[in-house]
């Protein structure tokens, strides 16, 4: 045996404490105990995230159903999507297991690319709440309380075909006439509604740029007029004033 060298516990291939305690340099102990400290902390942290639900085509309406829900859309490759995924994991948890309450994310890159269409998402992330089957855009702050006064606010139970009892009585009225209409019909009726919306993007758009155009007449037209003005002798006129100035000062 060599002395002063602690041998390994041949079960474990470990040193054991006492003699780590006893023989290590007093620099590496501090050093060691904080990396083992840290090594701890994350394990814990990871042990303790829960996973945000992630919604696809094939799972939607199974996860979503009876409840309120908060939706981010993202894509993994966008910086402000990857900024805000620590914030929305924390948000989820705070969530996770509620009765009505369901905080999930949509991936519109893979699984969930269908549902991002649908619901018009043009950017990422882009955050939606309300009814699964009638979102609504969020337009509040990103951060952790933001997002978290939001929840606690708003994800509660809401009107809906699957809550009639929660409905005013003229919208229980309307979603009952809805519902004795055959899957055809309101396909049809969406189908015209959804038309009318792009005929109003449309229309919108042709009038911007009707502005733009008339817009960069007025531009060239100031600047026609400005080259007229300057070409008239206004630089010339500021140079002769400003020798004048300076012989005046002279003289005085």
């Amino acid at each position: 045996l060599f002395h002063g060298t602690s041998a390994t516990n041949p079960r474990t291939n470990a040193f054991p404490a006492s003699d780590f305690r006893q023989n290590a340099d007093s620099s590496v102990e501090p050093t060691m105990a904080k990396i083992t400290i840290a090594i701890a902390a994350a394990l814990t942290a990871g042990a303790s995230a829960a996973e945000v639900p992630s919604l696809t085509s094939s799972n939607y309406d199974e996860m979503t159903e009876g409840k309120t829900v908060f939706l981010k859309f993202f894509a993994p490759w966008c910086v402000h999507s990857q900024k805000l995924a620590p914030v929305w994991e924390k948000v989820s948890d705070d969530w996770t297991g509620h009765d009505f309450g369901f905080v999930a994310e949509v991936d519109c890159t893979e699984g969930g690319r269908d549902i991002c269409d649908s619901n018009g998402v043009k950017e990422f992330p882009t955050i939606m709440y309300g009814d699964p089957t009638a979102l609504e855009e969020y337009e509040g702050g990103r951060s952790y309380d933001d997002l978290s006064a939001f929840a606690k606010e708003s994800l509660k139970p809401v009107c809906s075909p699957s809550k009639l009892e929660l409905c005013d009585e003229e919208t229980r009225s309307e979603l009952e006439s809805m519902m004795t209409l055959a899957i055809g019909d309101l396909e049809r009726l969406i189908d015209a509604a959804e038309k009318r919306l792009r005929k109003v993007e449309r229309d919108f758009r042709k009038e911007v740029q009707k502005l733009q155009d008339e817009y960069n007449k007025l531009e060239e037209e100031k600047e026609r007029k400005i080259a007229e003005v300057e070409s008239a002798g206004l630089g010339l006129m500021k140079s002769v004033k400003a020798v004048k100035a300076i012989r005046v000062k002279d003289e005085l």
